[in-house]
């Protein structure tokens, strides 16, 4: 059953994947800092042209302009907010991670990209029920960015999930992620981590790619962050918005409870939100011709 996937194969793969846009560097930068407002959003997305045209053409969509053209840059993110800002700005820096067909794990494009969107909202979502601070909004760009190295793993994969789900349920392997590594030698973290150091994101969001799945394996520093970015997650699969294969099949850190005060009467409110808030960005962005992400 294991190839050792080596190194190499992974760099090669890794050297394929465009270099994230400065912009959207910079704007992921910005949400890894306390404090900062829709100004200093403006400020950068006012600098790169595709990105403003982007935003311009979706704030004009029937699902946000209700007969108002929208013109001013400042004006349409004051009305579209950060998370749907830094949704678009991602998707457009990473869109063909987002849009590939995930065949090793038995997903259609656009998969990954659905799969992902309900996790940032979710982990958003959940940041007020954590015992210590956690910024929302780098939650939500933790949650869009979790699962990018499946885009790259995924034809390291080809050809074995009947095997790997056999396995999981007789019981050989804990998780998929375990599978993967069995069959590989890595896993989609480890890729993703991989990924995130090459575009130089924050340490923050590095930690979340690469222990979403064992949140207490991140520093104890970064684990409240990682622990709200796993269980949306968890509750993005459960609203039935999986990446083919492994969707289910990843069970939930039991410590997670000595991080997040959530109980059984705030999830169906959770999930309801998440739904809301998903229907009506991927409403936005479909009602231009852009597709649904």
């Amino acid at each position: 059953m294991t190839r050792k996937i080596s190194r190499t194969e992974i760099l090669a793969a890794l050297h394929k994947v465009p270099l994230i846009s400065p912009s959207a560097n910079h704007l992921l930068q910005v949400a890894n800092q306390e404090g900062h407002g829709l100004p200093d959003i403006v400020n950068i997305v006012k600098c790169d042209a595709a990105l403003t045209a982007h935003i311009l053409k979706v704030v004009n969509s029937a699902a946000l302009a209700r007969g108002r053209e929208i013109t001013s840059l400042d004006r349409a993110i004051a009305i579209m907010g950060e998370d749907m800002i830094m949704g678009i700005a991602i998707s457009d820096a990473a869109d063909r991670l987002f849009q590939t067909d995930l065949q090793g794990y038995a997903a259609n494009r656009g998969d990954l990209w659905r799969h992902d969107l309900r996790t940032a909202i979710a982990a958003k979502k959940i940041t007020p029920f954590s015992r210590q601070p956690v910024n929302a909004d780098l939650a939500f760009t933790g949650g869009l960015l979790h699962d990018l190295g499946k885009a790259i793993i995924s034809d390291f994969l080809k050809g074995t999930i009947a095997e790997i789900v056999t396995a999981i349920e007789t019981g050989r392997f804990a998780d998929y992620p375990a599978a993967e590594r069995e069959e590989l030698g890595v896993d989609h973290c480890d890729i993703g981590f991989e990924l995130a150091t090459a575009w130089g994101l924050p340490e923050p969001l590095q930690n979340v790619i690469r222990h979403h799945h064992h949140p207490l394996e991140a520093a104890e520093k970064f684990r409240p962050l990682c622990y709200v970015v796993h269980l949306g997650d968890l509750i993005a699969m459960m609203t039935g918005s999986g990446t083919g294969a492994d969707a289910m099949r990843c069970n939930i850190d039991p410590g997670y409870t000595d991080y997040i005060d959530l109980d059984r009467d705030d999830l169906p409110r959770i999930i309801f939100e998440v739904e809301t808030e998903f229907n009506t960005i991927t409403l936005s962005l479909s009602d231009k011709g852009e597709g649904s992400p």
